[in-house]
């Protein structure tokens, strides 16, 4: 193996991934094991993350296991560190992807419909993060990414809900980079567009039209394309990159 390619290989690290057993979570996670990582796939739903994880662990000749957990729960997310130690041994990588979104006008929408949204968005992000670092601080490594969405620099329409969260997020993102740095652990956030997945199936056709039309590229994301980005923020290849936001979109916030 080329010394360059070696900077990319995984084998042996553990991954965490919440909002991992399906859509760009599940994506991530075959992107990670098909680099060497072994998994462990976190969702409310016990059932699907061990489905999702069984198959992951076919696919790709890896561990990998599935975890119920609440994100917005300390408890939660402190039995999820705890577990994931106890099966692998350690923690290298969190991915942050579970989220929710409550779009609407903002008269329209309820304060409790807004205060979900940042509790699973942003109180899920923190709690997590806060769960895991005990570890990665002890072993003096670590990789956190946060997914977050371009919707925070578009100023997209009416999302009211989701943009604060996301912005929440970006600067959480900054911030916690600044402060693990010392440790040698990393902090970056990946911003992708509109990668139509399960939950977007009933978006009305005229929205999805008047999207696709902003896209340099002229063509929807997948899933797939959160791959490179992934496993380069997971690995040694970007020891020196923290407290970064990329934008996997086609091109949409070039405008």
């Amino acid at each position: 193996m080329l010394p360059g390619i070696k900077l990319f290989d995984l084998t042996d690290r553990v991954a965490i991934i919440t909002g991992g057993s399906k859509g760009l979570g599940e994506a991530m996670g075959a992107g990670l094991a098909s680099a060497g990582a072994n998994l462990m796939l976190v969702s409310r739903n016990a059932a699907e993350a061990q489905a999702t994880a069984a198959q992951i662990a076919a696919d790709y000749d890896c561990k990998a296991i599935g975890f119920a957990a609440d994100v917005s729960q300390q408890s939660d997310m402190e039995a999820m560190a705890a577990k994931c130690l106890e099966e692998f041994g350690r923690i290298d990588i969190l991915i942050n992807s579970a989220g929710i979104n409550i779009r609407g006008p903002i008269d329209e929408v309820s304060y409790g419909e807004f205060a979900e949204v940042q509790r699973i968005n942003v109180d899920g992000t923190w709690l997590a993060c806060r769960a895991v670092l005990p570890h990665m601080k002890k072993q003096r490594w670590g990789r956190i990414i946060n997914i977050g969405s371009e919707v925070f620099h578009l100023g997209v329409t009416p999302f009211t809900a989701y943009v604060s969260a996301k912005g929440g997020q970006n600067g959480f993102n900054r911030s916690l980079a600044h402060e693990l740095a010392p440790w040698n652990i990393t902090v970056n956030m990946i911003a992708p567009g509109w990668i139509p997945v399960e939950r977007h199936e009933k978006d009305p056709q005229e929205l999805k039209d008047g999207y696709l039309a902003s896209i340099p590229m002229q063509r929807w994301g997948v899933p797939e394309d959160l791959t490179g980005t992934i496993i380069y923020l997971a690995s040694e290849a970007s020891s020196f990159v923290t407290g970064q936001n990329i934008h996997v979109n086609g091109g949409t916030t070039v405008h």
